[in-house]
């Protein structure tokens, strides 16, 4: 069971086929913690949803923190559900701690420093026994090298999990370039962030090396980017994916100050901002924290496919959907079938939000017309959105709203 939600959604072709190998190849690299971090910006989530006290809401988990954040406004209801059963273990610890560590600091240098050994003290005092058994048994399994998985946040969980590791790999290929990606930390102004990113970062896109890896849908697997997702990259690029990438940290690196982008602090330097506390998640400021806490049973996290979990649902019964980049997965029968879903468990005026690594939206093609007729989407309003995203990887952001 823990692998064949994945694998429903991702395999797509026969085990024989180049394509269907890179597929198994995908769920297999998928299978542990990805995102230690979530790669979507909350605040662009929250002002599309129009997100508050009255809302409810299902979203996937991924690594959580859209979760935490979303709890700032005190939504009435989130539930969340993901494929990855890492991920939803990870969030049900962010959970458990938020609730039982004795008070913000130590809830911070769980996760805002998340490299400190007494992090499993606190772990082993004050969250296991509020944790149920198959998420206990998740963070106390053994791992190589390390113990106890829980003993990744004695050792900077953000460096582990697939993504850390890309990011690890990619700040180890710089420095075989002679470049420092740590160093657009040290910039104080946009125009220092353009003038090092162009000194640092942008050269290692016209090596050999680079644009050669960036051919190679695998080498993408660390982004969360399935074989699917990347032949629409690269179709999109022309077949120049690493200018498109190249394009897209760029905007990471130059068009959102360093000093409060907590996307950019985890790429350049492998953290976040421990001394000030202003490059961090919305759920990790000292002002939210009460909040947080206080609105921690609002939740609930399931190990399920988001179609699945809304067909236990009566009618009208969310007011908005958190789809992050999972429909890039989908075939147009499985996007028809979440679709039908949505519409028929939505409130009239709910809203439907998610990302695209291309800029499009796919359910102009991919809808059947009495379903695509019900929602009301507005491009221009959209790629405002996609300005305003922080984490700066996705293509596209779009907006659905139920007419009526």
């Amino acid at each position: 069971m823990t692998n064949q939600l994945l694998k429903d959604a991702v395999h797509a072709n026969a085990l024989t086929s180049k394509q269907g190998m890179l597929e198994r190849l995908f769920t297999f690299a998928f299978s542990g913690l990805v995102y230690p971090q979530i790669w979507e910006d909350p605040e662009v989530d929250m002002a599309a949803l129009e997100l508050g006290p009255d809302k409810r809401i299902l979203t996937i988990a991924s690594g959580g923190c859209n979760v935490m954040s979303y709890l700032t406004v005190s939504p009435a209801q989130i539930s969340a559900v993901d494929l990855n059963p890492a991920h939803v273990a990870l969030l049900k610890l962010k959970i458990a701690a938020i609730k039982h560590l004795p008070d913000y600091e130590s809830f911070f240098r769980f996760f805002g420093y998340a490299d400190e050994k007494a992090n499993t003290h606190f772990y082993d005092r004050y969250i296991r026994d509020n944790l149920d058994e198959t998420t206990r048994a998740y963070w106390e399994s053994k791992r190589f090298g390390t113990g106890r998985r829980i003993n990744l946040f004695a050792r900077n969980v953000y460096r582990y999990g697939l993504l850390g590791r890309f990011i690890g790999t990619v700040h180890v290929l710089a420095r075989a370039y002679g470049k420092n990606p740590r160093k657009m930390l040290t910039a104080t102004s946009l125009d220092e962030q353009r003038r090092l990113f162009n000194e640092t970062l942008a050269p290692m896109f016209d090596t050999k090396l680079v644009r050669w890896l960036c051919r190679m849908p695998v080498s993408l697997y660390g982004l969360g980017i399935p074989p699917a997702q990347f032949a629409y990259l690269n179709a999109q690029a022309g077949g120049n994916v690493a200018g498109l990438l190249r394009a897209r940290l760029e905007r990471l690196a130059c068009d959102f100050p360093m000093e409060d982008n907590y996307f950019a602090w985890q790429a350049f330097g492998r953290g976040y901002d421990r001394a000030d506390r202003v490059a961090v998640p919305r759920y990790l400021a000292r002002h939210h924290y009460e909040t947080v806490k206080a609105n921690a049973d609002r939740v609930e996290v399931e190990h399920a496919s988001f179609t699945t979990r809304l067909a236990r649902e009566s009618g009208e019964s969310f007011d908005g959907y958190v789809l992050l980049d999972a429909q890039d997965w989908m075939s147009h029968a499985q996007m028809t079938e979440l679709w039908a879903e949505i519409t028929r468990t939505a409130k009239p005026g709910a809203r439907v939000i998610f990302r695209t690594a291309g800029d499009e939206s796919p359910l102009e093609a991919a809808l059947p017309a009495e379903i695509r007729q019900r929602w009301s989407y507005d491009p221009e309003a959209c790629r405002a959105y996609v300005a305003k995203d922080r984490s700066s990887i996705y293509g596209g952001f779009h907006l659905y709203q139920l007419n009526g």
